[in-house]
């Protein structure tokens, strides 16, 4: 595929608002997660955002009021992002410009509070707008409502898959010539169908999560939310300073194994294929990617599982990691989170390694980081594997 440049994005998470904040937490090693005390859940640990219980959308867009969407408004209000876009806009028409957000819960907490709020006769209450915040499609449509936008948008909801599927959909409706340019993110908020949803399977660490340590024992759940500008390379010149970062999405690849609801496939078979998809794509050998930004969420078959498919195509060779550690596993929001982090490793030159790590699995076959790494870095790829066997790979490079 022909190089796609992310010329603006940020990302918002426990660990910070913004691409400074990110980058000194994982420079320092320091996590986000703390124990959890959300809506009466003490159990685990959890990641939250600063802020977001003060933040107030615009006037004109109080019917969009969601803790979702209160995400995706500070992450639009960060690193100068929606100035960015405006000047896009500008550029080439609000209708040449696309929305593709992705996230797997919307506002589901918006309609918890409503039926914990239900009176006697089981009326939820007078204000209660299930359109404009639990619906999947509310993300998008208030992203484009905020930046008045007029191209097409839509909302990926493939579980943990969602917002790195989002860049492949964008990716399309540039390819196609139906835009210049897409608005590409996503965003997952806490809520109780998920904290309390992971501890019913028995996947919600009582500790910090550990991704590929020999003694980890489950997820901890983190909420956030980014936006990245996605443009074509001859779309216009760019002059002055980034708006948050800059880097290149150079290929994609995505597959669905169908193996379980819930569980991956033992071997890695969907996630080989969407790795391997995406280095086609980008037109790259496996020698070729420097790091790989594991999807590593800190339970045991999923770890394994990744780690079979990783060392089934590159071996021992390649450094990975997850960063979940920092910001705990924020769902559908985690790829484009982690599209931030892979920039940031880019240029910058270093790779952050597994967070809270004592011994890596020594069944494991992959080159497992447990510290950072100062080293040049030319091409990146970035895992999501979500429930249901959705699997995709995404590859970024430096910008040129």
């Amino acid at each position: 595929m022909t190089a796609l440049r992310m010329t603006a994005g940020t990302g918002i998470s426990a660990i910070g608002l913004g691409v400074a904040q990110t980058l000194a937490a994982l420079r320092h090693r320091r996590t986000g997660l703390a124990p959890c005390d959300f809506a009466g859940i003490t159990h685990g640990y959890a990641g939250s955002v600063a802020g977001v219980e003060t933040h107030a959308l615009p006037p004109a867009l109080a019917s969009y009021d969601c803790r979702n969407n209160r995400l995706i408004d500070m992450a639009l209000r960060t690193d100068g992002v929606a100035n960015a876009i405006m000047a896009a806009r500008a550029h080439y028409g609000a209708g040449r410009i696309g929305v593709v957000m992705g996230t797997s819960t919307s506002g589901v907490l918006a309609s918890e509070d409503a039926f914990c709020a239900m009176d006697a006769q089981g009326r939820l209450p007078a204000g209660f707008d299930y359109e404009h915040t639990q619906d999947l499609f509310s993300l998008a449509r208030y992203v484009r409502a905020a930046l008045d936008l007029g191209g097409p948008a839509l909302c990926v909801s493939m579980a943990c898959a969602s917002s790195s599927r989002a860049f492949m959909d964008a990716a399309y409706l540039i390819h196609a010539g139906i835009c210049d340019a897409v608005v590409v993110g996503g965003a997952d908020s806490l809520c109780r169908m998920t904290l309390r949803g992971f501890a019913a399977l028995e996947l919600v660490s009582a500790e910090r999560c550990r991704p590929c340590d020999a003694r980890r024992d489950g997820i901890s759940i983190g909420e956030a939310a980014g936006i990245v500008l996605l443009e074509r390379p001859d779309g216009r010149t760019m002059s002055g300073p980034p708006a948050g970062f800059r880097a290149s999405v150079l290929g994609y690849g995505a597959s669905s194994d169908g193996h379980h609801m819930s569980t991956p496939h033992p071997h890695g078979a969907g996630a080989v294929l969407a790795m391997q998809r995406a280095l086609q794509s980008a037109r790259l050998p496996v020698d070729a990617i420097d790091y790989i930004n594991l999807h590593g969420t800190g339970t045991r078959a999923n770890d394994a599982m990744e780690d079979k498919a990783v060392s089934t195509l590159f071996g021992a060779h390649v450094p990975c990691s997850s960063t979940k550690g920092w910001t705990g596993h924020t769902l559908g929001a985690c790829g484009v989170l982690e599209a931030m982090i892979c920039a940031l490793s880019l240029e910058h030159g270093f790779m952050p390694g597994c967070l809270g790590v004592d011994d890596v699995d020594p069944a494991f076959h992959t080159d497992v980081l447990t510290g950072n790494v100062t080293r040049p870095v030319r091409h990146v790829m970035s895992n999501a594997f979500g429930f249901g066997g959705a699997n995709c790979s995404l590859i970024f490079g430096k910008a040129a």
